[in-house]
C-alpha cells in the first residue's frame, strides 16, 4: 500500500523538454568538473610529474580501498573566482574507505598556486574537519602546500575560522580519539607545517617532502643563515635528527602504503554499515528526474515523482498524507539504511509546518536519519497566514529540525528561498551534507520579487526621489544581479553547499551518506514526541 504509483507521462513535450533541459546542465557540469580536475595549467602538471609526483585525486585513489566510492566535497570551490585560476580551491577533500574504514582525506593540489590557503581553501578544508567530526571519523592529510595565500592574508590569516581554526581543530580531533595521519609529499611551509606537526603520525618522500616554519629565504633574512630546504627541513633530517616524521618513504607509493598500514591498526570499533533491509532498487528508472523537474521554477510538480525514483522499491510509508499537503512526509529506505524525507510541495503553512515538526521528532525518536527535498518558495505570508499562526508554526518546525540530534541531509532541488531554505535545514542549520542539483537557486527570494521589493523602496524614499531613468536602470542591475548570486554554481564556489551533483546521482550519494551516519552510535537523551 505504500509503493508510489507514478503518474508521469513520458511521452509528453513538457516530459522531453525537461529531459533536454537537463542533459544540457548535466554535461556542462561534467565539462566544469573536469576542467577544475585539470584544465588550464598543464605546464605546472607536467612540471609536478617531472618531480615523480603524483596528482591529488591519484594519491586518493591509491589510497583507497579498491572499488569503493570516494564522496568528493566542493569540487567546484572558488569556481570563477580569482580569474579561474583556483581550481577546486587548491584542495581535494572528501570521504573514502582505507581498510574497510570510513576516512576523511584532504589533500593539497600544489599545481595550483603551489597548494597555498585563498579563503575558501580554509574553508574547504575546515568543513572537511566538521564533517569529520560529525561522523567520528579519522583524518588523513596529502600535505603540498606553501602555506597561505600572502594576498589574500587578512582574509585567512588572524580571524577565528581563518587558517588557525584548522589547527584547533585537528588538536581536538585527536583529543577525541580521531586519529590525524599526515603524509607529506612536498612543501609544507609557514603555518602548513602545523599540519604535519600537530598529526599523530606522519610520513615522509625522501627528496621531494620538507617541512618548516620559514623556508631557506626566509631564515636568510630573518638571522642571515644560508641553508638548503633538505637540511632545513627535508625527510632524512626530520625523521633522524628532529623525529618531526615518524617515517621516511622512498616513494609516494611507499608512503601511501604506510598510510593504508597505520589505518589498518587504528584497533578502531568495528563499523558495521548495517542496512535494516536488502537493497531494492526503486521500480522507476532514475533517468526520469530529467523529465520530472521543471526547467520553469513556477510550473509545480509532485515531489512524490521525484522520491519514487530514489527509494528502495519507490516505497515511502507517508506521513499525514491528506494534511499539510504541501510538504511531503515519509519514512523510506535508501541503499537499505532508514531515512526520514521531507520534501517540498509548495509553500510552507502552517499545517505543514507543524506535521514537519512532528515528523521529525517521530525521526528523532526512532533514531531514522533525516533527508530534506528542498524546492521551497518559502513560508506562507498574507493576512491569514499571519491571523493563523504562521511565524508560531514555522518556528515550530526551525526549532524541531534545528534540535534533531539525528544525522541530517539536504539537497536543493529546485529553489530554496528565504525562511523556507531554513525549516528545511539550509546551511545555517549545518546538515551533516548538503549537496545541491545544477538547477537549483538558493536565494533571499525570487528575482521578481525581490526586484519589486527594492523597486518600491525606491519609488517611496523620500531623500531623493528616482528618476525614471534611474529606477529602469535599478530594475535591471537589480535583476542581474539575481541572476548572478541565485545560482547553483556562485552557491558552490562559495561552499554554501557540498557540492553539485546531477539528480542522477541522487540515490547513489544520499546512499553513501546513510553508510557514514550508519556508523555512528545512536544519542542518548529524552526523545518526547509532541502532537502539535
Amino acid at each position: 500500500m505504500s509503493k508510489i504509483a507514478s503518474q508521469v507521462n513520458k511521452n509528453s513535450d513538457q516530459f522531453k523538454a525537461n529531459v533536454a533541459y537537463h542533459e544540457e546542465l548535466g554535461a556542462q557540469l561534467r565539462e566544469r568538473i573536469a576542467d577544475a580536475i585539470h584544465g588550464g595549467r598543464d605546464h605546472l602538471i607536467e612540471r609536478h610529474r617531472k618531480r615523480g609526483k603524483l596528482l591529488p585525486r591519484e594519491r586518493i585513489d591509491l589510497l583507497v580501498d579498491p572499488f569503493t566510492p570516494f564522496l568528493e566535497f566542493s569540487t567546484l570551490a572558488a569556481y570563477e573566482q580569482y580569474g579561474g585560476k583556483v581550481h577546486s580551491a587548491g584542495v581535494v577533500t572528501g570521504i573514502g574507505v582505507v581498510h574497510g574504514t570510513f576516512c576523511v582525506i584532504v589533500a593539497n593540489d600544489s599545481t595550483v598556486k603551489g597548494g597555498a590557503y585563498y579563503p575558501e581553501t580554509v574553508k574547504k578544508h575546515i568543513r572537511a574537519q566538521e564533517i569529520a567530526e560529525k561522523h567520528q571519523l579519522p583524518c588523513i592529510y596529502l600535505v603540498d602546500c606553501g602555506g597561505a595565500y600572502l594576498h589574500e592574508w587578512d582574509r585567512v590569516f588572524p580571524d577565528r575560522d581563518h587558517f588557525g581554526n584548522i589547527f584547533f581543530r585537528q588538536c581536538n580531533l585527536s583529543a577525541q580519539g580521531l586519529t590525524q595521519i599526515a603524509a607529506v609529499f612536498g612543501v609544507s611551509t609557514a603555518g602548513a607545517a602545523y599540519i604535519p606537526a600537530l598529526s599523530d603520525e606522519v610520513v615522509m618522500v625522501r627528496g621531494n617532502a620538507t617541512i618548516h616554519l620559514g623556508g631557506p629565504s626566509i631564515v636568510k633574512v630573518a638571522i642571515n643563515e644560508d641553508i638548503n630546504p633538505e637540511d632545513l627541513g627535508g625527510a632524512q633530517m626530520h625523521t633522524t635528527v628532529s623525529g618531526v616524521s615518524d617515517y621516511i618513504a622512498e616513494s609516494e607509493q611507499e608512503a601511501i602504503a604506510r598510510v593504508r598500514d597505520i589505518v589498518s591498526r587504528l584497533n578502531r570499533p568495528l563499523q558495521k554499515h548495517v542496512r535494516t533491509q536488502p537493497v531494492q532498487e526503486p521500480a522507476y528508472s532514475i533517468e526520469e528526474l530529467k523529465g520530472i523537474v521543471n526547467k520553469d521554477m513556477a510550473q509545480p510538480y509532485d515531489m512524490r515523482e521525484v522520491i519514487a525514483r530514489i527509494v528502495d522499491g519507490s516505497d515511502l510509508q507517508e506521513f499525514k498524507p491528506l494534511w499539510g499537503t504541501s510538504l511531503v512526509c515519509g519514512t523510506a529506505h535508501i541503499q537499505g539504511y532508514p531515512v526520514g524525507i521531507l520534501a517540498n510541495n509548495g509553500p510552507l503553512f502552517s499545517d505543514s509546518s507543524v506535521k514537519g515538526a512532528h515528523f521529525i521528532e517521530l525521526c528523532e525518536q526512532r533514531n531514522i536519519p533525516l533527508l530534506f527535498l528542498q524546492n521551497v518558495p518559502g513560508f506562507m505570508v498574507g493576512k491569514a497566514a499571519e491571523q493563523g499562526g504562521i511565524s508560531k508554526h514555522s518556528a515550530k518546525l526551525v526549532y524541531a529540525m534545528s534540535c534533531a540530534k539525528v544525522p541530517r541531509f539536504t539537497v536543493v532541488v529546485g529553489g530554496s528561498y528565504g525562511a523556507g531554505n531554513y525549516g528545511m535545514c539550509g546551511r545555517g542549520f549545518r546538515p551533516n551534507m548538503m549537496f545541491a542539483w545544477p538547477n537549483s537557486v538558493v536565494a533571499t527570494m525570487s528575482a521578481d520579487i525581490g526586484t519589486n521589493v527594492v523597486m518600491e523602496l525606491a519609488r517611496t524614499s523620500i531623500s531623493k526621489p528616482p528618476t525614471p531613468e534611474a529606477l529602469e536602470k535599478l530594475d535591471r542591475e537589480t535583476r542581474a544581479m539575481y541572476a548572478e548570486k541565485s545560482g547553483a554554481y556562485y552557491a558552490t564556489s562559495r561552499l554554501w553547499d557540498d557540492g553539485i551533483i546531477e539528480p542522477t546521482q541522487t540515490r547513489d550519494v544520499i546512499g553513501l551518506c546513510l553508510a557514514v551516519a550508519a556508523t555512528l552510535p545512536p544519542e542518548e537523551g529524552r526523545k518526547y514526541v509532541y502532537r502539535m
